[in-house]
């Protein structure tokens, strides 16, 4: 099989343990497709018609970080028998016949919730080991870059997924690079914490940032509402902004003594707004229900005189069924005067989903090729805010 061909399984890696919310969140995008092969992690779905435009294909649901056409599985004892199975098989076979010079993307799924037992996402030793035995193997031309496993590829390319299931079982599929997650091996961001970091949150806030590509400048001032310990605003400082950072409780000392962070210790309700008016950006991580938390948010971004160009949010989730309240939740920031709002359960959450919101999608910070001149939109304005973009990425 190759992309082009009528596709009969599609692939989806999520988060350890979200396997019920990405499916249902498939059945309702599309009734007609079926579960199959699942793991914790890793979930297949039987296609019940061609996938037309397979390059086009993105499997429109917050929970799945990446996708793609499903071609097939191998099993083996050793990752040099496998990874020959992988070349040998005629749907890769066929793939890399039609697609010359693709780009890898060799990942093991999730063992355990991020966090969990100090696991993060990302390579692992399985997924390495596999990764050199099959460029090894592979043959010559078939790779866009055969010497070294990178973490990121560029994009709009066509790429071979070969997902580490069990120590055994390969599954293999293909999928096109067209979004910015799509670029990175199982969706999930060539992010390390660094030494510095005081919290796992600044793995969480690092992500957000690439996913986002958010448009702020060095030097803009961005307020974060439940800012303790300080993992995120540390984040948000090696991005080059300047953070106010709004909680009660106490924050770490090395946090405390940078130059370009304000502590007010005090609840988002008690914060007067006059110590907020020069923040053009916002964030939100707050231990407490998605509502409680757009209240606090909505209390500041709607104040008179406060001009937020942004926000990126943290919405947990401690019971599953808060899912079913994601569009309410999106509703109500475009309430607020958000046009552009996306939702993605990141790498590095946990039960969890974070979204970011922009006054408009023009905001959107776009990658340009040197030369290329921007285009001025000739199309009307929109009478009123389109429906809240629930995909990972577009």
């Amino acid at each position: 099989m190759s992309p082009s061909d009528p596709a009969s399984f599609v692939f989806a890696a999520c988060q350890h343990g979200a396997e019920g919310v990405l499916k249902a969140d498939v059945a309702r995008l599309h009734p007609a497709w079926r579960p199959a092969f699942s793991r914790p992690g890793f979930v297949t779905f039987k296609v019940g018609k061609p996938i037309d435009r397979p390059e086009h294909f993105q499997l429109a649901s917050p929970f799945a970080r990446t996708a793609g056409v499903s071609v097939g599985t191998v099993a083996g004892s050793s990752a040099e028998d496998l990874a020959s199975q992988v070349w040998a098989a005629p749907a890769v076979a066929e793939f890399a016949a039609n697609h010359q010079a693709v780009e890898l993307h060799v990942w093991q799924r999730d063992r355990a919730e991020p966090g969990e037992h100090d696991f993060e996402p990302g390579p692992t030793e399985l997924s390495e080991a596999a990764d050199v035995a099959l460029r090894a193997a592979a043959p010559s031309g078939a790779l866009a870059r055969p010497d070294a496993p990178t973490r990121t590829s560029p994009r709009n390319r066509w790429v071979l997924d070969v997902i580490v299931v069990d120590p055994d079982r390969w599954q293999l599929g293909v999928h096109f690079s067209g979004s910015r997650a799509a670029c990175w091996p199982g969706g999930v961001p060539p992010i390390e914490a660094p030494p510095h970091a005081v919290s796992r949150a600044y793995l969480k806030m690092s992500e957000a940032l690439w996913w986002s590509a958010l448009p702020a400048s060095r030097g803009e001032q961005v307020v974060e509402l439940g800012c303790a310990p300080g993992g995120a605003s540390q984040a948000l400082l090696d991005a080059g902004l300047d953070v106010i950072g709004v909680d009660p409780a106490e924050i770490a000392p090395a946090l405390a003594e940078h130059p370009r962070f304000t502590h007010i210790r005090r609840r988002v309700s008690e914060t007067p707004r006059s110590l907020l008016k020069k923040a053009r950006w916002l964030a939100a991580d707050m231990n407490v229900a998605p509502a409680y938390t757009l209240d606090a948010v909505e209390s500041v971004v709607t104040h008179p005189g406060m001009i937020v160009r942004g926000m990126i949010l943290t919405l947990k989730l401690p019971e599953w069924q808060l899912v079913e309240e994601l569009p309410t939740y999106l509703g109500r920031i475009q309430a607020w005067g958000y046009r552009d709002v996306r939702v993605r359960q990141l790498a590095f959450n946990r039960q969890e989903v974070c979204v970011v919101a922009l006054r408009s999608r023009g905001q959107r910070r776009v990658q340009r090729a040197p030369g290329r001149t921007s285009r001025r939109r000739t199309d009307a304005a929109h009478p009123s805010p389109p429906r809240p973009r629930i995909e990972g990425e577009s």
